[in-house]
């Protein structure tokens, strides 16, 4: 259903693709593969993929400017589709310089967001696990270094970099300066990951090498509180743990404490969320794809348990096991919520109908989560 509503099965001429959703959808379609061993979803999967760096690896069709983003000529912008970035999707173009800010209309307009570019990163480097193709986790890495060098700055010589939210679609000015919350932890994780897998590219340079990158993020991480209320927040560093465990019990990730600081952060956005207790509310004034952010979280949570479980040496020494064990109680939200959402009534209400291809790639991360938290 997502694949015929957005364009791209049966193909549309002006198919809508949209970052984040996609790059949920890219995992879905692997965790269907991984599921069914049906060829189909590789073939969606990977079409996916080409068809979001053709539509927003390249200037939108009411932009004055044409081609790629990155400037590259047709034929070396395939090669290397995202490293000028990849446009948000947002149905206005960008703010022009000469245009006041307006922060409802923000809102609706393209740019480049930072947490949407590690999402896709993340996705694919998710194809090059599934299909042992390490193009798709250099595209990441190359995406990975333009996004670092056009989000992060220094306010002033000598002082630590912080990053900004939003940016043009050249990456040339900030449209929102303000730094993401969980934006420096996302990145940090992230390239951490991409340079697991490079390890092993046997084309691997120092084009798509990104140990300056990750000492720089781990100095703007360093100190941070990462707790929110926010349920896709916590979901969202839930993940971050479950992936930090990851790297830490196999690759030595620094610093090794890191999952255990995410853990405690974690546990306290839990324990305010569940004391409001939003999941009484009726559909329309919940909105489905934050709640299902939190579902995957704790599924990647019981995800992080099984490592425990197999390496108990390793992650007692990281005083993993307390910690999970603390957050299990949690687990009959994430139960609650896709319960809720797949009950064809509740997903007539207009918040999920405002919402819904994200809401649809989310609910179905939270059904068959392994594309998107598979090791």
């Amino acid at each position: 259903e997502f694949a015929a509503l957005t364009g791209l099965s049966p193909v549309l001429k002006v198919p809508r693709r949209y970052l984040w959703t996609d790059a949920f959808a890219v995992c879905n379609f692997l965790a269907l593969l991984l599921q069914t061993k049906d060829e189909k979803y590789l073939d969606l999967a990977l079409r996916l993929v080409d068809q979001v760096h053709n539509v927003l690896g390249r200037h939108r069709e009411d932009d004055t400017r044409t081609g790629w983003i990155s400037g590259l000529d047709d034929d070396k912008g395939r090669e290397h589709p995202t490293i000028g970035g990849l446009r948000i999707g947002k149905p206005m173009n960008e703010r022009k310089p000469s245009e006041p800010f307006d922060e409802r209309l923000e809102w609706d307009r393209d740019g480049q967001y930072y947490h949407y570019l590690t999402r896709w990163m993340h996705a694919l480097n998710r194809v090059s696990g599934v299909t042992g193709d390490v193009k798709y986790n250099r595209w990441a890495a190359e995406l990975a270094k333009i996004a670092h060098f056009g989000f992060t700055y220094s306010p002033s010589p000598g002082q630590r970099k912080r990053m900004h939210w939003k940016m043009s679609i050249d990456l040339s000015r900030p449209l929102v300066p303000s730094m993401g919350h969980l934006d420096p932890l996302d990145g940090f994780i992230t390239y951490s990951q991409l340079q697991a897998v490079s390890a092993s590219d046997p084309e691997r340079s120092k084009a798509t090498d990104l140990g300056s990158e990750i000492a720089e993020l781990a100095l703007i991480c360093e100190g941070k509180n990462w707790s929110t209320d926010d349920p896709l927040g916590i979901g969202g560093l839930l993940c971050d743990a479950f992936k930090a465990g990851q790297l830490v019990i196999s690759s030595g990730l620094e610093p090794a404490g890191l999952p255990a600081a995410i853990l405690d952060a974690s546990l306290e956005g839990l324990a305010y969320y569940a004391e409001t207790d939003p999941l009484r509310l009726p559909a329309d004034y919940r909105l489905a794809f934050r709640e299902l952010g939190l579902a995957i979280g704790l599924i990647a949570v019981e995800k992080l348990q099984g490592l425990i479980r197999r390496d108990p040496l390793h992650a007692g020494k990281l005083e993993l096991d307390f910690r999970v064990d603390d957050i299990m109680r949690y687990m009959p939200l994430g139960e609650d919520i896709r319960t809720f959402w797949l009950d064809p009534a509740n997903r007539k209400a207009e918040s999920w109908k405002e919402h819904g291809e994200i809401n649809m790639v989310m609910l179905a991360t939270g059904l068959v989560p392994d594309g998107y938290l598979g090791i």
